[in-house]
C-alpha cells in the first residue's frame, strides 16, 4: 500500500491565503490584526520559530509586535509586560513563546494572557472550554492535526484514533479534539502496556512524544492514517519525526512527512486564530 502523503505545506498556504484575504477585510473596516509575541532568554530554536511567525504575520498583512526580554528577566518583570499586552486594544492576539527560563514559572505566565488574546489556546480557561465543548481558541498543532485529516478525506467519526503522547500542548488536546469529532479515543504516554499492540490497533494514529522515528512500521495497522508530530534530529543528523515514515507509508493509507508536515500547519493556525481574535475584538 502506497500512503497519500498529506502536505502540510500545500494546506498550510490555502489557510493563510485565507487569513490574509480576512484580514485584509478587517482593514477595510479600520481594524488592523496584530500579534504580540513575548521571547525571553535567548534560546536559539526559539529565536528561529519567533522569526518564522513574524515572517507569516508579515505575508498575510498582520502587524507583528516582539517584546524581547533578557535571559535574567524576573517574573514580575515578565508578568508586567504582560499586563501591558492585555490592555493594548491595538494588540488581539499574544503569545509567549516557550520554553521560558528556568526560574519563571511557566503556567503563572501562560494564565497571565487574557483568554480573548490567547491566540496558542494554552490559558486554563481555554483548555477548559474545549474540554467542556465551548468555544474557544483551539490550540494550534492539534488543530492543524483535524484539518490535515479532514483536507485529505480520512474518516475520524467512528473510527479508533490512538495519540501516543499526553503533553498539554498537543496530546491531551489533540484527544479532545478528536472526540468531538466523535472519534474513539486512546491516550498512550511512557506507563502505558502493550503500547505497539494498541498503536496497532489505531484507524488514526497521532505520535506527539518527541522520540525519533519510535513508531516503526510494525507499529501501523493497515489503512490506518499516521499523523506525526514529532521534531527531531536522527542518527544521521537529518530532521524526522516520531515516525518511521519509510515504514510507516508501506502500510498507511494517508501520513503526514517530517518535515513539510505538521509543523506548517501549527503556524497557519495561529494566524486563523489572531485573525479570530481581531475579529471578535471588534464586535464581529
Amino acid at each position: 500500500m502506497a500512503a497519500q502523503i498529506i502536505s502540510g505545506k500545500a494546506l498550510a498556504a490555502q489557510i493563510k491565503r485565507r487569513a490574509a484575504e480576512e484580514a485584509a477585510q478587517l482593514k477595510e473596516q479600520g481594524i488592523n490584526p496584530c500579534l504580540a509575541v513575548m521571547l525571553v532568554g535567548n534560546d536559539p530554536a526559539s529565536e528561529v520559530y519567533v522569526r518564522g511567525k513574524q515572517n507569516d504575520c508579515h505575508e498575510c498583512g498582520i502587524e507583528s509586535r516582539l517584546v524581547r526580554m533578557g535571559e535574567s528577566a524576573s517574573q514580575a518583570e515578565v508578568l508586567e509586560q504582560l499586563s501591558l499586552l492585555a490592555s493594548d486594544p491595538s494588540v488581539h492576539g499574544v503569545l509567549v513563546q516557550l520554553p521560558l527560563p528556568a526560574h519563571i514559572d511557566e503556567q503563572a505566565v501562560i494564565a497571565a494572557i487574557p483568554p480573548e488574546k490567547d491566540v496558542d489556546g494554552f490559558t486554563p480557561v481555554n483548555v477548559g472550554r474545549l474540554a467542556i465543548g465551548q468555544p474557544c481558541f483551539l490550540p494550534c498543532t492539534p488543530a492543524g492535526c483535524i484539518e490535515m485529516l479532514k483536507a485529505a478525506g480520512a474518516p475520524i467519526e467512528g473510527r479508533r484514533a490512538v495519540v501516543v503522547g499526553r503533553s498539554n500542548i498537543v496530546g491531551k488536546p489533540a484527544a479532545l479534539l478528536l472526540l468531538r469529532e466523535n472519534a474513539t479515543v486512546t491516550v498512550c504516554h511512557s506507563r502505558t502496556k502493550d503500547l505497539a499492540k494498541i498503536c496497532a490497533e489505531a484507524d488514526i494514529l497521532v505520535a506527539a512524544i518527541g522520540k525519533a522515528k519510535f513508531i516503526t512500521g510494525g507499529m501501523v495497522k493497515p489503512g490506518a492514517a499516521v499523523i506525526d508530530v514529532g521534531i527531531n534530529r536522527g542518527a544521521d543528523g537529518r530532521l524526522c519525526g516520531d515516525v518511521d515514515f519509510e515504514a510507516a507509508a508501506e502500510k498507511a493509507a494517508f501520513i503526514t512527512p517530517v518535515p513539510g508536515g505538521v509543523g506548517l500547519m501549527t503556524r497557519a493556525m495561529l494566524l486563523c486564530n489572531t485573525v479570530q481574535a481581531a475579529r471578535m475584538a471588534a464586535g464581529r
